[in-house]
């Protein structure tokens, strides 16, 4: 008998926020409400498929290692992972935002340093390391686990490499947001093993969310 059971990881947050509807309309409905509930492994009424919500870092971890069958988080932690038995095989397009450069608005409390390399405060040391090689521009990568924004201001950083949604955040600490490295989306990730043994049922959710999602075989909305 083919197992049909899933497990899917699945980024808390926002991402899980804007995931929950597209999951109803696919019949993916948690047995408890999530946004109440403290547990973290949540069986779905439809029987076969169970959602683990965790930390959107740990979700390629999850799939990878194969303690999850799929998963669903940000483009941006993918870009930072460093492993590959997963396939990246479809764009929600929800929970949408850039990694982006920001740098003072106000010259006058730039500190960037003459002479030395740029300095970079940024979580996404991988990201903003290939950004900058790219463009030949000598940099030393600081990496920060959060309150990006107030590393220019304290002379830590010359300019930070960071998640842009609205850019509210960076104008209310005396930032700029400059470049664009990337846009973000929330995409679904698949295990090997899994995408083999369990196409059956991989393949026609997979179907079903890029329909719900109003996706084109192609990947375009």
């Amino acid at each position: 008998m083919k197992d049909t059971r899933l497990t899917i990881a699945v980024n808390k947050g926002r991402i899980l926020t804007e995931l929950l509807p597209l999951f109803e309309k696919i019949g993916i409905v948690p047995v408890e409400d999530i946004r109440t509930s403290r547990k973290l492994l949540i069986e779905s009424k439809c029987g076969n498929i169970r959602l683990v919500i965790m930390r959107g870092s740990d979700v390629p971890v999850y799939v990878e290692q194969g303690a999850a069958d799929l998963g669903i988080t940000g483009k941006d932690t993918l870009l930072e992972y460093a492993g590959s038995d997963y396939y990246e095989k479809l764009d929600l397009q929800i929970a949408r935002c850039r990694i982006m450069t920001a740098t003072p608005s106000k010259p006058d409390i730039n500190t960037k340093r003459m002479g030395g390399p740029l300095r970079v405060a940024t979580k996404y040391v991988r990201t903003a390391q290939k950004y900058y090689a790219e463009k030949g521009i000598q940099v030393k990568l600081i990496k920060l686990s959060g309150a990006m924004e107030i590393a220019p201001l304290m002379n830590l950083a010359d300019e930070i490499v960071d998640i842009v949604d609205t850019g509210n955040t960076m104008i209310a600490n005396g930032l700029i947001v400059r470049d664009t490295i990337c846009n973000v989306s929330s995409r679904v990730i698949v295990n090997r093993a899994s995408m083999k043994l369990k196409l059956h049922v991989i393949q026609p959710l997979l179907d079903q969310l890029r329909s719900a999602c109003s996706i084109d075989p192609n990947g375009s909305a």
